[in-house]
């Protein structure tokens, strides 16, 4: 195969490499490769990145951050990236303002940018790695927050329509840690995405561990001590992947009914659980795990994190389909303990 005779090419707005290594664009670091890669500068490129034969006719993978996948294998076709970037506020209101933001912006550096610009809502999501762009697809959460609270609308290249579409937050159906983009992957190619970001609100600080550490700081709660808070809890609980490889929680908290956690909370006092909605209960994928036996266990390379027991790890050169099988054999063993089979949160290629 050979869509540009040097390998590579720098087009207008977006650039080309063939059977190119994405060791360093997934958070796991694990060896892999694409026969086609495409970083696209300014999203009105898509229109034509998308006409070009190869593409036309072979599999197409979208990748964000890298934060959220887990290669198995060699990829057969072309992986396109959006790295356009940059965050500025478009309609700037007494009480709030509608911030647009290109899709490869990275997140932690936009919610820096969003409470150096005195805004409120995103100061629980600091420090989850990957890009703007793969925030709405995720529906990205953590200490009682989700994105979805403050999107407005994600600008997409939609692959059905062959065209650019605005959809606003009700047309992205989100759900815990879902959306319409991830149950349809490959449609949307998210080129940017706008918050409505409030000025003023009430900061959520009930989450395990926040009000200790809220305290240990000892300078009052603003979005600022929140977001400090939150980045010490996450740094003391979840290794690092700038330090080893990983994708942070690797398995969802599974949502039951309540007559499932009931029976599971008689027979095991010590679970953790939270409402989830009417007639449903989420516990602790972690527990599940750890109770399972699986903190801390290795296999060669591949292996369950010390820290934290949701969190695979790559402890130097594990393939894809090591880190995959360990993930399944830990799948297997919560289902056989507790009759409850783990959902994966990234996308396994």
């Amino acid at each position: 195969m050979s869509a540009f005779a040097t390998g590579s090419a720098r087009e207008p707005g977006f650039t080309v490499v063939e059977n190119a290594s994405l060791e360093g664009r997934n958070t796991f670091r694990v060896s892999a490769r694409a026969e086609l890669l495409i970083d696209v500068h300014r999203p009105e490129a898509l229109e034509q990145v998308m006409t070009l034969p190869y593409v036309k006719s072979n599999p197409v993978l979208i990748l964000g951050g890298g934060s959220n996948v887990l290669f198995t294998r060699d990829f057969p076709g072309t992986v396109i990236s959006v790295t356009a970037h940059g965050a500025k506020v478009i309609d700037d209101q007494a009480d709030s303002a509608l911030v647009r933001v290109g899709a490869g912006e990275n997140w932690n550096d936009f919610v820096h940018w969003s409470l150096a610009h005195g805004f409120f809502g995103l100061e629980n999501l600091v420090l989850i790695p990957g890009s703007v762009g793969a925030a709405p697809i995720q529906n990205i959460g953590a200490y009682g927050r989700e994105v979805r609270e403050f999107i407005a609308t994600v600008e997409a290249w939609d692959c059905s329509t062959s065209s650019f579409v605005r959809l606003d937050n009700a047309a992205c159906g989100f759900g815990y840690r879902d959306s319409r983009f991830k149950q349809t992957p490959g449609r949307h190619v998210i080129t940017a995405v706008e918050f409505q970001l409030p000025r003023s609100g009430t900061l959520l600080t009930s989450y395990a561990g926040v009000t200790d550490e809220l305290a240990a700081i000892g300078a009052g709660t603003t979005p600022n001590t929140v977001a400090e808070a939150v980045a010490r809890l996450r740094t003391r609980k979840l290794p690092n992947p700038a330090l080893i490889g990983n994708a942070g929680s690797f398995f969802k908290n599974p949502v039951v009914t309540d007559a499932i956690a009931e029976a599971l909370r008689h027979a095991h006092p010590a679970l953790p659980y939270w409402h989830a909605t009417e007639g449903h209960t989420k516990v602790s994928a972690a527990w599940l795990v750890e109770q399972s036996g699986f903190k801390g266990f290795r296999e060669g390379d591949a292996g369950v994190s010390e820290q934290h027991a949701l969190v695979l790890v790559n402890h130097g050169r594990a393939t894809g389909a090591q880190l995959w099988a360990l993930a399944q054999r830990v799948r297997d063993g919560v289902a056989s303990r507790f009759g409850i089979l783990l959902e994966p949160e990234p996308n396994i290629v």
